[in-house]
Order: C-alpha cells, then sequence, then structure tokens
C-alpha cells in the first residue's frame, strides 16, 4: 500500500515505515505542502496513494466523490510520531485489507 502523509503528519514517518509501505511520501515531498485539500486528493487519486491523515477534511472528502483515492483517517488527538508509527504498524494488516476492498473509501483507526 503507498500512503501520502498529510502536512498534519511527520515526514519522518516515510523512512520509518518505508519496510512496511514502500513508495510512500509526504505531501512536502511533493510540493504540496501548501496545496489545498483537493489538490492533495487529486493528486493521490492519479499516482495510486492512499491519503493518511489526522484531518476529518479528508474523510469527508471521500463521502462527496468515493475513491480513489481512499483515505486513512487516524482518530487521535496530539500525539507523537511514535504513537503514529505504531498505530500504522499495529493496522499493518488491517490496512492491507482495507487496500484490497474495492469498495472501501475510507477507514477510521485510533
Amino acid at each position: 500500500m503507498k500512503l501520502l502523509f498529510d502536512q498534519n503528519l511527520s515526514p519522518r514517518l516515510i523512512d520509518r515505515l518505508a519496510s512496511m509501505y514502500p513508495e510512500s511520501a509526504h505531501v512536502r515531498d511533493l510540493g504540496l505542502h501548501r496545496a489545498v485539500d483537493r489538490q492533495v486528493w487529486k493528486h493521490a487519486g492519479e499516482n495510486g496513494y492512499a491519503i493518511v491523515s489526522k484531518d476529518s477534511d479528508f474523510h469527508q472528502l471521500s463521502f462527496l466523490y468515493g475513491h480513489p483515492p481512499k483515505v486513512v483517517w487516524i482518530r487521535r488527538g496530539n500525539c507523537t510520531t511514535n504513537e503514529i508509527e505504531a498505530i500504522l504498524r499495529e493496522f499493518s494488516t488491517r490496512l492491507a485489507e482495507f487496500d484490497a476492498d474495492e469498495a472501501a473509501s475510507y477507514l477510521a483507526i485510533s
């Protein structure tokens, strides 16, 4: 599963999770750090990414437009990059199932 990390998540997640989620990227690395949500949405959909965000805006876009792209909504308040990494590792099987489910648009995890 190829993930696109939103601005509200650390770009350090790319290296930390590279073996589990290869070819993932952060919006900053793609020149999208100042882009509006719809631009990020469009880029993710056109390039095979699933968006990972703590922001509910992408969750709402998934209801409005469906997928692609798929959205992984991390429903946690303030937390560390280590905690986000642990969540994505813990839910790796669920994320793989979500990725394989052609009908699923978003996955909320906490």
